[in-house]
């Protein structure tokens, strides 16, 4: 079973995977604070680069299959035309309205 983006529970992550499932660069980058940071698999990456070719480039998707009761906290099905589609675990924090750090990596 999915949870659809609107019934996510915190705003700024809600924003973040509609703004990523359709492709919106500009949404997305609304989303972040602008000193944002993130990391894959543990290993920080520059944000800019890592989401052009990890979700815009090869059209990432997310599908999330639950919710920490924060809604900070997710695990998602993801797919790209890169990697193909993978069960990966998704944190982050959140500074008033925006996102601050994502850190995502395989469930």
């Amino acid at each position: 079973m999915t949870i659809r983006p609107d019934q996510l529970n915190d705003p700024a992550v809600r924003a973040f995977v509609k703004a990523l499932n359709s492709g919106d660069r500009d949404a997305f980058l609304a989303v972040l604070t602008p000193d944002a940071t993130m990391s894959d698999d543990g290993s920080d990456r520059d944000l800019v680069a890592w989401t052009d070719k990890e979700i815009f480039s090869s059209r990432g998707h997310m599908e999330v299959e639950s919710q920490s009761a924060d809604g900070r906290d997710l695990v998602a099905r993801y797919r790209n035309e890169t990697w193909g589609e993978m069960r990966t675990k998704w944190k982050f924090t959140v500074q008033g309205e925006k996102i601050a750090r994502f850190d995502t990596g395989q469930a």
